[in-house]
């Protein structure tokens, strides 16, 4: 039910203009669900959930011009691994390493875990760079209904401290996963170790089949201090003023776990220190990524806009941290 709603919700937003191709310099507050950000040149590139998967950009975070999609096209590798796939693609994930922007993205059906996790990759951001090609490298992780009891969905992908790469991702079902990926990101490494990083409890009763009720997907994790923050969302998103979502944490001294919130509940064990939630001014908040510029973080996600009947907007709050280490919005 909840990825039928996401996808009518969507709809809804993209119809708004939130997700065209054509350039368009927008102030704050556009519309925007699931957003990841980098920096590139004095520039902000945005990537959010959308046909094509959305991009905008802009020199101060406030006013953004929005740009082409990364697909124009469906890939084709994706209309063969999801039926029905028309090209909306959710949730991707930004990072750059050894002069490579790596995008990964999420493929799904409708309510099933039938999902895949792609990626592409580009020398640069800049669309009017003469370098300027997105080259799709297809599935690096696929999960399966009636075999996985995990979604491939909402990716992000974390270097430890020695630089190998992990992919975290996950939705429901038995919560977020982590592997460790390839040097190249096309392939989880061998042997394949799929860990539990934080879930929450799921009737037993439901069929495997269905998402169940352990609400909570979204995984983004950030090092700093010493620490690796698992930051996730949960409760329910994309249902306008019915909008539960909100932003968990909790964290570990390596970036496998176990990740604990501050009451030192695991978050594999439901555990989860809430860091922002909703009001009578945004409904739900949540889908969350953490950046540095300049010497200061930044929480960056999508809240459910009560002054605009609930429709997702793009958020951005300053974030500080307590005496204990814990991350602290300072809207």
């Amino acid at each position: 039910m909840y990825l039928r709603l996401r996808k009518r919700l969507l709809l809804v937003v993209w119809l708004l203009g939130g997700f065209g191709a054509s350039a368009q310099t927008t102030p704050a507050l556009i519309p925007a669900h699931d957003p990841v950000m980098i920096r590139q040149n004095g520039t902000y590139y945005m990537f959010c959930t959308g046909p094509g998967i959305a991009v905008w950009s802009s020199k101060d975070r406030r006013n953004w011009t929005r740009e082409k999609p990364v697909f124009p096209a469906a890939p084709a590798w994706a209309v063969q691994a999801v039926p029905g796939f028309k090209n909306h693609i959710w949730a991707p994930d930004i990072s750059y390493h050894n002069g490579v922007y790596s995008l990964f993205y999420s493929i799904s059906a409708f309510g099933k875990n039938t999902s895949c996790i792609g990626l592409a990759t580009n020398k640069t951001l800049d669309p009017t760079s003469k370098d300027y090609k997105w080259t799709d490298h297809g599935r690096v992780v696929q999960s399966v209904p009636g075999r996985d009891m995990w979604n491939a969905i909402d990716p992000n992908l974390i270097r430890d401290e020695a630089g190998t790469p992990w992919l975290s991702f996950g939705s429901f079902w038995e919560g977020i996963k982590l592997v460790k990926l390839r040097p190249d990101l096309t392939a989880p490494a061998q042997p394949e170790q799929w860990r539990t990083v934080a879930k929450r409890p799921r009737s037993p009763q439901l069929n495997d089949s269905l998402p169940g009720d352990g609400a909570i997907e979204a995984p983004f994790i950030f090092r700093k201090g010493g620490y690796y923050y698992l930051f996730t969302s949960f409760d329910y998103c994309c249902r306008g003023p019915q909008s539960t979502y909100k932003i968990m944490v909790g964290r570990a001294k390596s970036v496998t776990g176990p990740y604990v919130d501050k009451a030192g509940v695991a978050l594999d064990q439901g555990g989860g220190t809430e860091v922002l939630a909703g009001n009578k001014n945004w409904f739900g908040l949540g889908h969350n990524s953490v950046y540095t510029f300049d010497n200061t973080d930044y929480l960056v996600f999508h809240g459910y806009d009560a002054a605009d009947k609930g429709y997702p907007k793009l958020r951005i709050e300053r974030l500080t941290w307590d005496a204990a280490g814990w991350p602290v919005v300072q809207p």
